[in-house]
């Protein structure tokens, strides 16, 4: 046992972030996510919501404050309302980025979305069944 991590974060989890480096990219991805399909490396939090996980996630993981989005979203479509998930995202990564990285959100496009999957670090998937749920974090340094 070790002190001050979150007791959501499994081993497994907290190894492979200690492994990326700096410009490594971490996706937390919603249930409906290819995550296998597009994956490097998968691990898998299925009984998990996304909110609960980034909120531990971000208490470990530093930002890149060397890019002016270090946080990315996949774009909805303009016929859709914006996921009200992203207000939640947006409140976390204020009251966690120690080194005020974040300033907004970068949408991208589905397909260049899932591009960025298949060259990132880890995907993180879970459970979660929001709409528009997947989020990009782009690793900073300590």
């Amino acid at each position: 046992m070790l002190r001050n991590i979150p007791k959501i974060l499994p081993p497994e989890l907290v190894k492979t972030m200690m492994e990326m480096g700096h410009s490594d990219v971490l996706i937390i991805a919603d249930a409906n996510f290819p995550g296998t399909a597009h994956a490097k490396k998968i691990i898998r939090m299925d009984g998990i919501m996304i909110p609960e996980l980034l909120e531990a996630v971000l208490q470990l993981f530093p930002l890149d404050n060397f890019i002016e989005n270090p946080v990315r979203l996949m774009r909805n479509l303009p016929t859709e309302p914006v996921p009200e998930i992203w207000e939640t995202y947006r409140e976390l990564l204020k009251k966690y980025d120690k080194d005020a990285a974040f300033c907004d959100f970068e949408f991208i496009d589905r397909l260049p979305f899932y591009k960025t999957a298949e060259e990132a670090f880890v995907i993180v998937q879970t459970g979660d069944e929001s709409r528009y749920g997947n989020i990009i974090l782009q690793k900073g340094v300590c």
